[in-house]
């Protein structure tokens, strides 16, 4: 059950990540590597905050809580940018 959702949290930010390329207009590239889109999203000019970078990390059962916790925090940020891009 905690590998389900430590596995979903990872893809939550995945897929976070990639709706900034998408919003950017960039090609979304086929990948599952978090550090990756990290580094995209940087060449990009994107202010990636530390607390959103520790998405990188790898997720194991134990770090349940971190996993949930830093995922939420690249929805909320995302969902920032998201916002702003469509409020102007």
């Amino acid at each position: 059950m905690l590998e389900d959702v430590c596995f979903d949290a990872q893809q939550a930010a995945e897929k976070a990540f990639k709706a900034l390329l998408v919003l950017r207009g960039v090609h979304v590239p086929r990948t599952h590597s978090i550090s990756d889109l990290l580094t995209t999203l940087a060449q990009l000019g994107f202010a990636v905050p530390e607390d959103v970078q520790d998405a990188s990390e790898p997720v194991v059962v134990e770090d349940y809580d971190t996993a949930v916790a830093t995922a939420t925090r690249v929805a909320v940020w995302v969902s920032r940018i998201v916002e702003e891009r469509f409020e102007t």
